[in-house]
């Protein structure tokens, strides 16, 4: 068998990170899901304020589609990362571009951190490093071979 013909053999840590991905992204679509079919009931459930329940309502079509593809790009990217795929890295990229798409208007349209908090940033950091780090993670198995 020649090397080019050789695939990687599959390390063990891209299972873990697969069903971290898998289990991380799973929380953001039910949120985005139950937000969408429950909207205020869910969102209560999470301790938000009557403002911060109405920023929500008030929040534009086009930040909402930028949260699903958020979610549900990542959810597709952890997918595709457990299937060996290398659509895995660019639908990791897609979903980080629109987790920036909502930050653009959390905190350069709109004015989210009085309504939701001073510490509101933190989650969002939390939320951008495991993006960054799904991509990297991915990008870096394509590099190796590991993803077909």
């Amino acid at each position: 068998m020649t090397d080019i013909m050789r695939t990687q053999r599959t390390p063990w840590h891209l299972w873990v990170v697969g069903v971290v991905a898998v289990l991380w992204n799973a929380f953001g679509c039910w949120d985005y899901a139950m937000t969408h079919l429950k909207g205020e009931a869910h969102l209560r459930a999470f301790g938000m304020t009557d403002a911060q329940i109405a920023y929500f309502d008030a929040m534009p079509a086009w930040t909402h589609a930028t949260w699903a593809i958020g979610v549900w790009g990542g959810m597709l990217g952890a997918l595709l990362l457990l299937a060996r795929r290398r659509w895995a890295t660019p639908v990791f990229v897609l979903s980080f571009l629109g987790f920036i798409g909502g930050l653009i208007y959390s905190y350069g349209l709109s004015d989210a951190s009085s309504v939701m908090g001073p510490n509101a940033w933190v989650m969002n950091v939390v939320i951008g490093a495991g993006c960054v780090f799904f991509i990297w993670y991915a990008s870096a198995m394509a590099k190796k071979g590991v993803l077909r």
